[in-house]
């Protein structure tokens, strides 16, 4: 019989995790979820055919339980869980910045947690989900966690203490992806170009190098090199990211939400 599991939050990523748990065979009759929004929740609820109910109800009743909430709301939502959770009960908190160690402190006893720094691109079952377990972390839970996460993108296991080098890594990058599309855009129609051409141009030459790097088997400096003519036109903007020092300005951005993430804890 498959496990009861719950869902707290089911914002744009908890409605991802709900939509990614049933494509990976989770009966929904066996899902429950829950939202500050109970209008929202029930509207899910009647879509998918899951049972919309209360954050203590989830607590007693679920095996597994998804926190898909604000760092801020955290630990109001562990208080509200801990006067009726399962003694068997695990949690995967797909909440940025917070520690397992800080979560096992507010539920106390044997619970197992994983921590999960999932990405955006989850929502189009494109995502890359990393995986820390805690203390009292079962083999079985982490293989749900992994089996369900898979059916929504990649998923690999890190020590908790690389989750802020993978929150700034995967986590934001979509968002460092997007800045530079709109780079791009704008520096198309600065050329001449119209804003639905320079769009049309930039957005397919991204996902057609992001396919080139997924399915050559070649890495990106070697696919670089390949389109590189000595002295050519790409050579010439390459050397200008060189002279701005393109690196320098990703590490930096990447330390930065890597901070930022720590300062979450």
């Amino acid at each position: 019989m498959s496990k009861c599991v719950g869902i707290i939050g089911v914002g744009n990523m908890g409605e991802a995790l709900l939509a990614g748990l049933i494509q990976s065979g989770h009966p929904a009759s066996q899902i429950c979820i829950t939202d500050k929004r109970e209008d929202h929740a029930a509207a899910l609820a009647s879509q998918y055919g899951v049972t919309n109910q209360s954050v203590s109800a989830i607590a007693a009743e679920c095996e597994i339980i998804l926190v898909v909430v604000k760092p801020q709301d955290l630990t109001s939502t562990l208080e509200s869980l801990k006067p009726t959770l399962g003694p068997r009960a695990s949690i995967l908190s797909f909440v940025a910045g917070k520690t397992i160690a800080g979560i096992e402190a507010i539920v106390g006893g044997s619970h197992g947690v994983i921590r999960v720094m999932p990405n955006t691109p989850t929502l189009i079952g494109k995502g890359m989900s990393a995986i820390s377990p805690g203390t009292h972390t079962t083999q079985d839970d982490l293989g749900f966690a992994r089996h369900f996460l898979g059916s929504s993108g990649k998923v690999v296991e890190v020590e908790e203490r690389l989750q802020d080098a993978v929150t700034a890594t995967s986590g934001s990058g979509p968002a460092y992806f997007f800045a530079f599309v709109e780079a791009m855009i704008e520096g198309a129609t600065k050329l001449g170009l119209s804003h639905e051409v320079a769009t049309e141009l930039t957005v397919q030459t991204l996902i057609g190098a992001a396919g080139m790097l997924a399915e050559s088997g070649k890495d990106a400096k070697t696919l670089r090199e390949n389109v590189t003519s000595p002295n050519g036109t790409t050579a010439a903007a390459l050397a200008s990211f060189q002279a701005a020092d393109l690196e320098s300005i990703v590490h930096q951005a990447m330390q930065a939400a890597a901070k930022r993430s720590a300062e979450l804890a």
